[in-house]
This record gives C-alpha cells, sequence and structure tokens, in this order.
C-alpha cells in the first residue's frame, strides 16, 4: 500500500511493506523521495521519521539539482553531440532522399530533407539513438539473465524525466531512459542489472543491496558517475 506525505514542497511516497526497518531514498535525478516502513507503520509515525531527515532529504535534492544539465540542442552544423559517453561533432546534410543518420569516427553525420527544421532532425536523432539501445541492451539481458536467475519478458525505451529505469515486478518487464545512450555503455549495464534485480526484489530493500553487491560489486562507483554525468535539458 502506498501512500503519500507532504513536507513544505517535498511529497514523499511512503509504502507500507514486509520490512523490520524503515528505508528513506533520494532518486537521481529530479529528487524523488521514497520512504519504505513495516506494514504496521502509522503515517504520522512515518512523517516524524521524515521530518526527523529533512536536512538529509534536502541536502541530497539540492546535489540532484545542481546537477549539470546540457545546453538545449539546435541540431545545427558542428554542435556537440554524444554517444556511449564520447562527444561528437554534428555534420548536417541536406538530401532530397530517406532521413538517416552516419557515425564515423569523429562526426555524427545527420541526413535530412531541405529545409527539415529543428523538431524533424532532433527527432531523427532521437529514433537513431533508441535503435543503438536495441543493440545493446538485449545482449546485456541475455548475459544477465543466467547469473540472476531471471527472465525479462520485454523490456521498454522512453523518455523519463525522474529515473533512469523502472520495472513492473509482476509483467517481469522493465523500462530504460533513452538517454543512456548518451552514456558509457558500463553504466547502461548497471541501470539493466539495476533493474533485473527488481525483478527479484522489487524495493530498495537491504536484501535488493545484497544482490547487487554479490552480482555488480561495482554498482556504487557506476551509481555515482551516472549520477554526475549531464542531465537532458528537456
Amino acid at each position: 500500500m502506498t501512500e503519500a506525505i507532504r513536507l513544505g514542497d517535498i511529497a514523499i511516497q511512503v509504502t507500507r511493506k514486509a520490512v523490520k526497518n524503515v528505508h528513506l531514498s533520494v532518486h537521481p535525478p529530479e529528487g524523488e523521495v521514497t520512504l519504505v516502513v513495516p506494514t504496521n507503520t502509522r503515517l504520522d509515525v512515518a512523517r516524524a521519521f521524515a521530518i526527523s531527515k529533512l536536512n538529509w532529504i534536502n541536502a541530497q535534492r539540492k546535489r540532484f539539482h545542481e546537477q549539470a544539465r546540457e545546453t538545449p540542442r539546435q541540431f545545427v552544423e558542428r554542435e556537440s553531440h554524444y554517444l556511449w559517453g564520447r562527444r561528437y561533432l554534428l555534420s548536417i546534410v541536406e538530401r532530397d532522399a530517406k532521413p538517416k543518420v552516419k557515425l564515423d569516427h569523429r562526426r555524427i553525420t545527420l541526413q535530412v530533407r531541405p529545409g527539415s527544421g529543428t523538431q524533424k532532425r532532433e527527432q531523427v536523432v532521437y529514433e537513431w539513438l533508441r535503435e543503438q539501445l536495441h543493440h545493446e541492451i538485449p545482449r546485456i539481458i541475455k548475459k544477465w539473465e543466467p547469473v540472476l536467475g531471471v527472465t525479462v519478458r520485454a523490456y521498454f525505451l522512453q523518455r523519463m524525466k525522474t529515473k533512469w529505469g523502472g520495472c513492473n515486478h509482476r509483467a517481469g518487464t522493465i523500462r530504460l531512459n533513452t538517454e543512456l545512450a548518451k552514456k558509457p555503455k558500463d553504466l547502461l549495464e548497471y541501470v539493466v542489472v539495476h533493474e533485473m534485480v527488481h525483478l527479484i526484489e522489487p524495493n530498495h530493500s537491504p536484501a535488493f543491496v545484497t544482490l547487487l553487491d554479490e552480482h555488480y560489486p561495482t554498482w556504487r562507483e557506476a551509481r555515482a558517475e551516472l549520477n554526475e554525468l549531464p542531465l537532458s535539458a528537456a
């Protein structure tokens, strides 16, 4: 059962679970706050605990909100764009043919029809980034399914403002932020593994942390690196 409490401008999602200890988390990149409490915990007790941790919550949210953000992209000649953590310069080619993207060791070449505006250029690059993710994600899932003993029935890509990934435990599916195509591949792998572990343990409980420690011992370093990289301007 999930309820919400509010401390000033901070909304906290409170979930009652069969756990022994309280688990308070502030999630990047937007500073979403969740609180997992034992099943019989009264809401006023959960509120009192959150109030006692308010300074810590505010410090975490401030850190996330001050994280560097990309400047809005205009999709013009020699603009910087990223794939797998590497910077490329954009090259624009106008041609009366089907739009496409080509990658070489220094450039991302975007071919569009004459007169195509920023929105169309962005759409073509976005779909290309999705293709890069579709090329990598199945390989990662196939690698980790036998290790974790889980089956991913399906995965979905979408733009997310507050999370790098998500999991539907009952359906056996995971969701991944399309911004991950811009980050190093090892960070994509970390997020995929993180969500796959949620298929075993839905919450950020001690059991979840134990599983990550066992199977992906460098997860804390990966999480820190991911959260230090620039966020989307959107």
